[in-house]
């Protein structure tokens, strides 16, 4: 139902990439990766653009995530209405915006999401009660922590229930501890650490936006990161590189 959420259950790490309203997202949503993430935050889309764009890639592999500008719940409702099947919403800093962020990204019982029809893609359902509960279930909610109170505060964020990945924004979280895009300062690494040990112990995931210059996803992978973005346009030249390196040795 979620591709995100099968592969983090099943031991993998869940690799995604950024996309634009521009992007070729039919061809990104097939290529392999499981998800695709667009981003409001930093960046000139508007949460009320998405809607054509996510409708694009129902029915494909990837999962669309969408990271709001700020913890609010019109912001979230806006991200979901639209089709996101995962939430990133950035400086959560405390458990109290870690629980205000999940409880409006779920429908009532479970939160206070408001109802606008079926929104997404979320497989069949008898009713609009088991459709609202397949979303609460299978949505992925991933906080980010990007401060020293968030980090401070990273054991009890973990173990808000909803919360399903503690997400590292890197740049942010080096320029909060004052070691400023120095990805591989003890401090940074150490900070990391805590982040995965935090996830672990809660039942839940460890990821990061993207992989920090100076790190490898191995070396993510080796801290306990399940989950982060890669930029596709390398891999791309190389299979066009390779598509025709084999076309053109065949004349040979």
């Amino acid at each position: 139902m979620n591709q995100v959420k099968e592969v983090l259950r099943s031991g993998g790490t869940a690799i995604g990439t950024t996309a634009g309203l521009e992007s070729e997202v039919r061809f990104l949503s097939g290529a392999g990766f499981d998800f695709l993430l667009f981003d409001t935050q930093h960046s000139t889309i508007e949460l009320k653009q998405l809607g054509p764009v996510l409708a694009k890639i129902r029915g494909r592999q990837a999962s669309p995530v969408v990271r709001v500008a700020d913890n609010r719940p019109d912001q979230i409702c806006f991200a979901l209405d639209a089709g996101a099947r995962g939430l990133i919403a950035p400086m959560i800093n405390t458990p109290r915006d870690a629980e205000q962020m999940v409880g409006w990204c779920r429908y009532p019982l479970a939160g206070e999401r408001s109802s606008s029809g079926v929104a997404g893609d979320w497989g069949e359902f008898k009713d609009y009660r088991e459709y609202m509960d397949i979303v609460n279930d299978q949505l992925l909610i991933l906080p980010m922590i990007e401060t020293a109170a968030a980090l401070e505060a990273v054991d009890e964020i973990a173990s808000v229930d909803g919360v399903d990945v503690l997400l590292v924004g890197p740049s942010d979280l080096s320029i909060n501890l004052n070691v400023t895009l120095d990805y591989r300062h003890d401090k940074y690494i150490d900070a990391l650490k805590k982040i995965a040990k935090a996830a672990k112990g809660a039942g839940k995931f460890a990821g990061i936006y993207f992989v920090p210059p100076g790190l490898t996803p191995e070396d993510l992978i080796d801290l306990g990161f399940s989950l982060f973005t890669l930029p596709w346009q390398p891999w791309a030249k190389l299979g066009v590189d390779e598509a025709l390196h084999q076309l053109r040795s065949k004349k040979d």
